[in-house]
């Protein structure tokens, strides 16, 4: 189980904090977290852009020349795509690049990359990032306290406003909350700073042991169901009797 020092926005050691070794803890998996960028990067794409056909053009239909004896080529319409202004033969058409991705999947390729931040030696646990005011001043003089001076991702409750303010004008950091957690954020920073609250709550939302001892199983479901539908023909028999 990976053990980290919790730190305060003074940079001093203030004690552990022992993490869950199913998400912080798991293997390198390249071709998953490889698999998850594409499907995130695919998400964003606009796929807005459209080009006109030979029937979205303006232009009449009426057949310029007649079809033999000029001398010149046969021609049907104005808005043929051999003509200037005409249309456009097999050009890109609006569509959603975006696909589904199971869910695990999602979850492992974030517990792939949190893990390798960790054995990194980029991983950062603040006690709490809490600010006296909303100043990015402030903001910027606490990363360099920290050390941190290169891309930063910050996971943090979005209920701390004056960590939301100070740091929006600030584009080497980005400050997001455990559910807006993303695998291209993770790769994109280069630094990752967690407050203890937020690692706590990754270690609740990513730890599939966790979730699957929450959920009954179907067995147990049936079996529960079994001893009421036994009573209720077992009633209706004695009314029939």
């Amino acid at each position: 189980m990976p053990t980290v020092k919790v730190r305060n926005l003074k940079n001093e050691e203030i004690g552990d904090l022992e993490l869950s070794d199913a998400v912080f803890g798991a293997e390198l998996n390249e071709s998953l977290i490889h698999a998850a960028v594409r499907n995130f990067m695919a998400g964003g794409r606009a796929g807005t852009v459209g080009t006109k056909t030979r029937g979205n053009v303006s232009g009449s239909g009426k057949k310029l020349w007649k079809q033999k004896g000029t001398g010149r080529a046969r021609i049907a319409s104005i808005r043929s795509p051999l003509w200037k202004g005409g249309g456009n033969v097999h050009g890109p058409q609006p569509r959603d690049w975006s696909y589904n991705m199971p869910k695990k999947m999602r979850r492992g390729a974030l517990r792939s990359a949190l893990s390798e931040r960790v054995r990194e030696g980029n991983l950062i646990v603040l006690e709490s990032f809490s600010l006296d005011e909303p100043k990015t001043k402030a903001f910027i003089q606490s990363l360099s306290t920290l050390g941190l001076e290169g891309k930063t991702l910050i996971v943090d409750s979005l209920e701390n406003g004056n960590l939301l303010r100070a740091s929006r004008n600030v584009k080497r950091a980005k400050v997001v909350n455990s559910y807006g957690l993303n695998i291209y954020d993770l790769l994109y920073h280069e630094k990752l700073v967690l407050s203890r609250e937020a690692a706590l709550e990754l270690a609740e939302l990513l730890d599939s042991q966790s979730k699957k001892a929450e959920e009954p199983s179907d067995h147990v479901a049936e079996e529960t169901e079994r001893p009421k539908k036994t009573r209720r023909r077992a009633g209706a028999t004695e009314e029939a009797a």
